[in-house]
């Protein structure tokens, strides 16, 4: 029920941009970002990073590989308290490395930051121009090239939002 009220939304709203003339146009996001110094000096920057930190930690791995190898290989001379000891060194050498590759490389870890840091800025940059080269030349819709970004830029007059929320008895 759901999806044919939007889709019904969609279409009246697509009939509606249909009956007028727009100016549409489409930009390559990526192409404009790869061409600035700018975002290439803060992609070097993050991509240096982030090898750092996968190096690091490809460090501490081998530390646990070889903190294994030596257990296995006194494993027969060691008393079982002296085993447990040793594996639960292994185990807990693990879960810090575990911790730091999440630090560094998770959803809200410190590559995301520095990303957010670096390149935001930039990207905020890319679309106030966008913003704009379509207000200025009159441009009614844009939208990115690879459609990873989607609508980069609309003409207010075009937002219905508020006159379908009407037709549907939503008061603000």
């Amino acid at each position: 029920m759901i999806k044919k009220s939007i889709f019904s939304i969609v279409a009246i709203v697509m009939m509606a941009l249909s009956v007028q003339a727009q100016r549409v146009a489409i930009v390559d996001v990526s192409g404009l970002l790869e061409s600035l110094p700018s975002y290439i000096q803060a992609q070097g920057e993050i991509d240096k990073a982030s090898a750092k930190w996968r190096q690091d930690i490809s460090m501490e791995y081998d530390q646990i590989k070889s903190m294994y190898n030596k257990y296995q290989a006194e494993m027969v001379l060691l008393s079982e308290e002296v085993k447990i000891e040793r594996e639960d060194e292994i185990m807990e050498k693990e879960k810090q490395v575990r911790e730091l590759q999440k630090r560094r490389f998770g959803p809200e870890g410190d590559l995301f930051r520095k990303r957010q840091e670096l390149v935001s800025p930039v990207q905020d940059e890319v679309f106030k121009a966008i913003e704009d080269y379509a207000k200025i030349k009159g441009y009614d819709l844009i939208f990115d090239k690879a459609g990873a970004t989607g609508l980069l830029y609309s003409n207010e007059e075009y937002d219905k939002t508020e006159e379908i929320k009407r037709e549907l008895g939503i008061r603000k």
